[in-house]
């Protein structure tokens, strides 16, 4: 009676054990387990807004282009940097030459009547280029002011200048007192070079003609930089506009799309979208 009442007991487990090994689950009346849900696919990559790319080209040009891995994007960034050379080159440059012309016109043109330099605008030193001497500011240094009168002189064309806007007759001065002759004093003083600014060239022409050179290469110098500039800003505009546009075709077609332009005697744009 004891050996049935143990294997009575012993039953369960054995059965367990040989369900196991048959790779089998007991029926305890339960329903089965539902099987777990597939996964979720995985989420397409996030493409970043499209003025990301365009704006990243109008700060610094080509750089829309390599965020989508365009190769011309280097072009665009070479033709920053080769600007931004040659502009500070230039202004140097134009600094350097226009240096030397204003020591050149102290040294040469200026130190007799001034003992201490003293710049001003640079028309000043235009001035000194068309003409050899300024002339006096003030002809008598007594309690009466007399203009500059000797015309070929920048002072005395000024006086010239005023006498034909104030006077009705410009040989034929009138009363000192009156204001056509007061309003003429009065542009002279406003026009003409003071006396601490008072230069010569005479019996110096070939110093001028230095002056001159100088000058004109300062000037040539400070165009030239003008001018890249100006291509430098079309840099920017046209790999922003680039940039743009293969970021709008990319997001309209939904794959990488890129836009190449060739220019030489005939110029191509082609399209390119990637599958």
């Amino acid at each position: 009676m004891r050996g049935v009442t143990r294997a009575v007991l012993l039953a369960p487990a054995l059965v367990s054990w040989w369900c196991a090994a048959a790779g089998q689950v007991p029926d305890s009346g339960a329903p089965p387990t539902p099987p777990p849900p597939p996964p979720a696919p995985p989420a397409p990559p996030r493409r970043a807004p499209s003025w990301v790319r365009p704006a990243a080209s109008l700060v610094l040009p080509g750089t829309g282009q390599l965020l989508a891995r365009q190769d011309r994007g280097v072009v665009y960034l070479a033709v920053e940097l080769y600007s931004l050379a040659r502009i500070i080159q230039l202004t140097h440059e134009a600094q350097r030459e226009a240096a030397r012309s204003r020591d050149l016109a102290f040294e040469v043109a200026r130190r007799a009547f001034v003992a201490t330099r003293r710049d001003t605008v640079f028309e000043y030193y235009e001035t000194m280029e068309r003409f050899t001497e300024s002339g006096q500011f003030d002809r008598e240094p007594g309690a009466a002011f007399v203009p500059e009168t000797d015309t070929a002189t920048y002072n005395g064309s000024v006086w010239l200048l005023a006498r034909r806007t104030f006077w009705a007759d410009p040989n034929l001065p009138p009363d000192p007192m009156s204001p056509e002759y007061v309003r003429a004093v009065q542009f002279y003083q406003q026009h003409a070079v003071g006396p601490g600014f008072v230069w010569s060239w005479r019996n110096k022409p070939l110093e001028q003609d230095v002056f001159r050179e100088t000058i004109r290469r300062s000037d040539d110098a400070f165009r030239t930089a003008q001018n890249v500039v100006g291509v430098l800003l079309a840099n920017h505009v046209a790999s922003a506009v680039d940039a743009l546009i293969s970021s709008r075709l990319s997001a309209a077609a939904g794959r990488r799309t890129a836009l190449h332009t060739t220019v030489g005697p005939v110029t191509a744009v082609r399209l390119s979208v990637e599958f």
